[in-house]
C-alpha cells in the first residue's frame, strides 16, 4: 500500500501540519499528510480569526517566506481590521474576521494543488524507531508507513478529554475522537509529558440574536490584506462584527453553576491560557468588575452560526445557556452547541532544538500545540519551520533557523525552547525586544529573500519586494536631499498646529514631526509629483513614512542587535559539561545542561542563569 519510503510524515492536518506539509512537499520533499479527518484539514477549531496583536506580524511573517497561511486569510476573509493605528508602526497589528467553511475548504484546495504531497486519512497510534531515529509511523490498523522524518502536529487531540460541567468524555474536539498510543511511546522514549487546557464558548443562531442593542465593529473603511502576493485582493465588501456586555446578573447566574465547574470542583487539573481565561475565571479573578466585552463574531458570509468571543466557558450547558439569555441582545438566544474545555497531552519544548527536531530522537519533529503553544497562528508558523527543517535534513542541507532580531517567529521558537512553557504560549508584541525591526509591514523585507532561497518565495515573490524596496528607500532619499521653502511648507505646518519654518528646509527633518503625514506631505507640489511620476503604491508610501519618522528608533535597535550577534557568534561545544565549572550557580549548571544552549547568547537567555554565569563561561570557552 505504502510501498515509497517517504521523505516526510506529517501527523494532523491543522494550521501546524498544513504549513508543514506544504512548505516538505514545496521544497521538493515526497511528503505524507496523515490526519483522521481529511474533511477537517486546517479547521478552525476555536474563534474564526486569524491574526491580532503580534500574530498579525506572524502571519504576515509565514506569507514572506512563502507558506499559505496569509494567501488563505485574504481568499476567506469577510472583514479586515489594523489594530492599534493610533499607536506607532511597530504596534499595528492586522486581523481578519474569516469564513471558517470557506477557510478550510481553500486550504485543502491549495494543498491539493501541492506537487510531492499525498494524503492518507487514518489515526496515528504510534513511531517507528529503530537505533534512536524515526523510521515511520504505525496506524491504529497496524499499518507501518515508511519515512525518514516525521513531523508531530496532533493539536490538542493527545488524550484529549472534553469537560463540559460534570460530564467530560475522549475527544480532541467536539464531535472528533481523541489520539491515544503516542504519548506513552514518547515517555517510554524518554520524554517528558504534561497536560494544558484550553476552551471555547458556545455558537449560537445568529438569527435569535438582537443587533440593534450590540454596538456594530465594522472592518476598516480601507481594508488592507495579509499576503504580499498580488494574487489575493483587498475586500470590497466586509461583514460587520458586533460587541456587548456581560452584567453583574449574568455573573450571578454564572456563579450558580461553579460547583458544579470542573474549573473549580478540582476535574480539571491542567493550567488554561492565562490571557484568554474562560468566563468563569475572568469573574472569578476579577470579581471587582462590573462587566466583560462579549464580541458577537459571524462565522461566515452566508451562515447564521455566531461565535460568542469573551464567553469561554465549560460551565453545565443550562447555566451556560441561563446566563447568556440575560446577556443585552441575547434574551431569546438559541444555542448551536455549548462552549467546553479540553485537557491534552503536550511536550515540554526545552525537549527541542532550534530547528523544532527533539534532541531525543533523530528525524522527529514537534510543531504547534504538542509544544505548549496556543493559536492558530503559532502553530502555523511552527509548522512552518519544522516542514523546512525536516525537508533540509533529508535533503542534507544546513538547518534553517530564525533570530530573534530577525522574526516573531525567531522569538516564539527561542522563548520555547530556552525558557520552556508551563501554560499555554501566546505570542505578544511585548516578547519582543526588537519590535521596532519586527513590523508587519516589513516581514517581506526581513523574510522573502530567505523564503527564495529555501525554493518556497517564487522569483516573482522576491522582484516584487526588491522593487517595494528600492522604491521605498529612494523615496526616502528624495526627502533627505529635496528641500522646501517657507513658503511652500508653511500652509501645511500652520493647518497642523506645528511650528513654521522661517528659511528653507530639508523635508525629512519636517516629515519626521510627528503630526505629519504623507497626505500632509503630498500637499507639496514635489513630492506629489515624484509620488505620481515614479507610480508610488501605499506600500511604498507607508514605508517610506515608517523609515523617516521612526529613522531613530530603528538604528538603536540595530545597534543594539547587532551587539546580540556577537554572543551569538560565540559557540557552545556539544555536550559541553557545564557540572565542572565550580564557579557557576548550581542552579545555572543544572538548567544549562538540562537546555543544552547552542550559543552564550542563548544561554543568557535561560531564566535562572544571571549575567555572572555568562562571565564564567565566557572565561572557560576563551580558554
Amino acid at each position: 500500500m505504502f510501498s515509497d519510503v517517504y521523505d516526510v510524515i506529517v501527523v494532523g492536518a491543522g494550521h501546524a501540519g498544513s504549513e508543514a506539509a506544504a512548505a516538505a512537499a514545496n521544497m521538493g520533499s515526497k511528503t505524507l499528510l496523515i490526519t483522521m479527518n481529511l474533511q477537517n484539514i486546517a479547521q478552525m477549531s476555536c474563534n474564526p480569526a486569524m491574526g491580532g496583536i503580534a500574530k498579525g506580524q506572524i502571519v504576515r511573517e509565514i506569507d514572506a517566506l512563502g507558506g499559505y497561511s496569509g494567501i488563505v486569510s485574504d481568499t476567506s476573509a469577510i472583514q479586515f481590521k489594523m489594530l492599534n493605528k493610533s499607536k506607532g508602526p511597530a504596534m499595528w497589528s492586522p486581523r481578519v474576521q474569516s469564513d471558517r467553511m470557506r477557510f478550510a475548504e481553500d486550504w485543502r484546495l491549495l494543498l491539493e494543488k501541492t506537487p510531492n504531497l499525498d494524503f492518507y486519512q487514518e489515526m496515528v497510534s504510534g513511531l517507528v524507531v529503530e537505533n534512536g531515529k524515526v523510521v515511520g509511523v504505525k496506524t491504529s490498523l497496524g499499518i507501518e508507513v515508511k519515512s525518514k522524518t516525521v513531523v508531530l502536529t496532533n493539536g490538542t487531540f493527545l488524550n484529549g478529554l472534553i469537560h463540559i460541567g460534570e460530564k467530560n468524555f475522549g475527544g480532541g474536539r467536539a464531535g472528533e475522537r481523541a489520539a491515544t498510543g503516542i504519548t506513552e511511546q514518547l515517555i517510554d522514549l524518554g520524554f517528558d509529558s504534561g497536560r494544558m487546557k484550553t476552551g471555547t464558548p458556545p455558537r449560537v443562531d445568529g438569527r435569535s440574536l438582537d443587533y440593534s442593542k450590540m454596538i456594530e465593529q465594522p472592518g476598516d473603511d480601507n481594508p488592507d490584506k495579509f499576503s504580499y502576493l498580488d494574487s489575493t485582493q483587498s475586500l470590497k465588501e466586509q461583514r460587520s462584527c458586533h460587541m456587548t456586555y456581560t452584567s453583574q446578573e449574568v455573573h450571578d447566574l454564572l456563579r450558580e453553576g461553579f460547583d458544579r465547574s470542573p474549573m473549580f470542583n478540582g476535574r480539571i487539573k491542567s493550567v488554561g491560557p492565562r490571557y484568554c481565561p474562560s468566563i468563569e475565571d475572568k469573574i472569578n479573578r476579577f470579581a471587582d468588575k462590573e462587566r466583560h466585552q462579549l464580541f458577537v463574531e459571524p462565522e461566515g458570509w452566508n451562515t447564521v452560526e455566531v461565535y460568542v468571543n469573551g464567553f469561554s466557558t465549560s460551565l453545565p450547558e443550562d447555566v451556560q445557556f441561563k446566563a447568556l439569555r440575560s446577556v443585552v441582545g441575547f434574551e431569546n438566544v438559541k444555542f448551536f452547541r455549548p462552549g467546553y474545555a479540553i485537557e491534552y497531552d503536550y511536550f515540554p519544548p526545552t525537549q527541542l532544538k532550534h530547528t523544532l527536531e527533539t534532541k531525543l530522537v533523530d528525524g522527529l519533529f514537534f510543531a504547534g500545540q504538542i509544544n505548549g503553544t496556543t493559536g492558530y497562528e503559532e502553530a502555523a508558523s511552527q509548522g512552518l519551520m519544522a516542514g523546512i527543517n525536516a525537508s533540509l535534513k533529508v535533503q542534507e542541507k544546513e538547518a534553517f533557523t530564525l533570530r530573534r532580531d530577525e522574526a516573531y517567529i525567531g522569538v516564539l521558537i527561542d522563548d520555547l525552547i530556552t525558557k520552556g512553557t508551563e501554560e499555554p504560549y501566546r505570542m505578544f508584541t511585548s516578547r519582543a525586544e526588537y519590535r521596532t525591526l519586527l513590523r508587519q509591514d516589513n516581514a517581506d523585507f526581513r523574510l522573502t529573500p530567505k523564503g527564495y532561497e529555501l525554493g518556497l518565495a517564487s522569483e516573482k515573490r522576491l522582484r516584487r519586494m526588491e522593487e517595494k524596496q528600492s522604491k521605498s528607500e529612494a523615496f526616502v532619499q528624495f526627502f533627505r536631499e529635496t528641500s522646501v521653502k517657507p513658503d511652500e511648507i508653511n500652509p501645511i505646518l500652520e493647518d497642523k498646529n506645528s511650528a513654521k519654518v522661517k528659511q528653507q528646509d530639508k523635508m525629512f527633518k519636517l516629515f519626521a514631526r510627528p503630526n505629519i503625514t504623507i497626505d500632509d506631505m503630498r500637499k507639496v507640489s514635489s513630492v506629489n509629483s515624484y509620488v505620481l511620476q515614479n507610480d508610488l503604491d501605499n506600500e511604498v508610501l507607508e514605508q517610506a513614512e515608517i523609515q523617516v519618522k521612526y529613522a531613530g528608533y530603528i538604528e538603536k535597535e540595530k545597534n543594539n542587535a547587532d551587539k546580540l550577534h556577537r554572543l551569538e557568534n560565540v559557540k557552545i561545544p556539544l555536550n559541553f559539561d557545564y557540572m565542572k565549572l565550580q564557579s557557576m550557580s548550581l542552579e545555572a549548571r543544572g538548567k544549562l545542561t538540562e537546555i543544552q544552549p547552542v550559543t552564550v547568547s542563548q544561554a543568557s537567555r535561560i531564566s535562572g542563569v544571571s549575567p555572572a554565569d555568562i562571565s564564567v563561561l565566557l572565561v572557560h570557552l576563551g580558554r
